[in-house]
């Protein structure tokens, strides 16, 4: 489930527990700042081998996640 990979992602770069990391999370409530968010968006590229434009509005998992579908879809 692209929801479960994107979490580990950001626990592993944020380095916040998986309980913090819901759908409804913002980024910011998870601490990260714009080079945390950066680093964010280049694992989730690695993880899901597509190109993220545009992450900057990626405010939310649920952002990340509906963008990766977008993208693998």
């Amino acid at each position: 489930m692209v929801f479960d990979r994107i979490k580990k992602v950001v626990c592993e770069q944020l380095g916040v527990s998986e309980e913090d990391v819901k759908l409804e999370t913002t980024f910011e409530a998870l601490g990260a700042d714009s080079l945390d968010l950066f680093q964010v968006v280049i694992e989730l590229e690695e993880e899901f081998d597509i190109q993220l434009e545009d992450a900057e509005n990626m405010k939310s998992i649920q952002d990340a996640v509906t963008y990766v579908n977008s993208k693998i879809a």
